[in-house]
């Protein structure tokens, strides 16, 4: 006997990306699935799907953030327990679409007895029952190697560099804001047509998210330039590039990132810097108390719908970067 089997998708989002998961479905034409995520008292988290999944291409979406009083963790185990509701109601395959990768900055040992994290949470979701990671701009690239299972590695470039060219801005230099983000630096210096730029710095021995920016390696006197980095902390590695860039003579600065992390002082720090727009993605939910003037959100939506239906027909990801998600 020969049966033909239809696919079926399904789309499942955790609460800290309830917004941008609708946003995707409606590039894909589907509707989120109902996943009645919710708390008990004593802070478990219990999920239960309202329609069945059983042999469905399941991608199930959360960013990993704290949000509305919950933490980093509370978003990563959300995720975990919704991926194990997935495998234990017999979907067909599991995929975990994190737009921000928690912990991903912990990714090597930099010094002795301690942990990389990063290819724990990536052992966790395995464990769980994902059989495929979607991610955005990861903080290093050998993160794709720690999940056991195909990742699909997108960027946010596509997004970022049609602002930038909507502005219009002349003189253009594309600036790294370390060494460890230059070969980044350099692709976007290409699709945009300008020139190239490194703040050489150094991070404050024994002091945590403390930067010291020193010298300019390029020509920036007199030009226009946009600090490009995948992630904005604390605030102090992009304001620290910027205060050196206007001491070198730039003409304005304009910092372009895909995450928003936007922890502790970062707000008042941006606020009151010299960079003239701060340009982020809609990676991670951005509350009132996030928000500020200089802010320019960006969407990746559509960006997220084509990689899923890119999965869901088995056809290749990397086309739709042209090849430049790859790191």
């Amino acid at each position: 006997m020969e049966q033909v089997t239809q696919k079926k998708m399904a789309l499942f989002a955790g609460r800290a990306s309830t917004d941008l998961a609708e946003d995707v479905a409606a590039a894909l034409g589907i509707e989120v699935g109902e996943s009645n995520v919710e708390d008990f008292a004593n802070g478990e988290i219990h999920c239960r799907f309202s329609t069945s999944v059983r042999g469905s291409d399941v991608f199930i979406l959360n960013t990993h953030t704290a949000w509305n009083h919950h933490s980093i963790n509370d978003s990563l185990m959300e995720h975990l327990v919704m991926v194990d509701a997935a495998k234990r109601a017999s979907a067909k395959r599991i995929t975990v679409v994190a737009p921000f990768y928690g912990y991903g900055r912990q990714d090597r040992k930099a010094a002795g007895r301690e942990p990389i994290t990063a290819k724990l949470i990536a052992n966790m979701f395995r464990a769980a029952g994902a059989s495929r990671l979607v991610s955005i701009d990861l903080h290093s690239g050998q993160i794709q190697g720690f999940f056991d299972g195909p990742v699909d590695h997108l960027t946010a470039m596509p997004v970022l560099v049609d602002y930038l060219k909507m502005l219009g801005t002349e003189d253009l230099v594309v600036v790294s804001p370390d060494a460890g983000r230059v070969k980044v630096a350099e692709r976007y210096a290409n699709k945009l047509g300008a020139s190239l730029a490194i703040v050489h710095k150094s991070r404050v021995v024994e002091k945590k998210n403390m930067v010291e920016a020193k010298e300019v390696v390029g020509e920036v006197e007199g030009k226009t330039c946009v600090v490009i980095d995948d992630m904005i902390d604390t605030g102090g590695t992009i304001v620290a590039a910027a205060d050196v860039l206007f001491d070198k003579g730039a003409k304005s600065v304009l910092a372009a990132t895909t995450h928003p992390v936007l922890s502790g002082p970062a707000v008042d720090r941006l606020k009151n810097s010299c960079i003239e727009k701060v340009i982020v993605t809609d990676t991670l939910p951005l509350g009132p108390e996030k928000q500020f003037d200089k802010l320019v959100v960006l969407t990746v939506s559509k960006i997220l719908a084509r990689a899923i239906e890119a999965v869901f027909m088995d056809t290749t990801v990397s086309e739709i970067f042209d090849g430049n998600n790859q790191m």
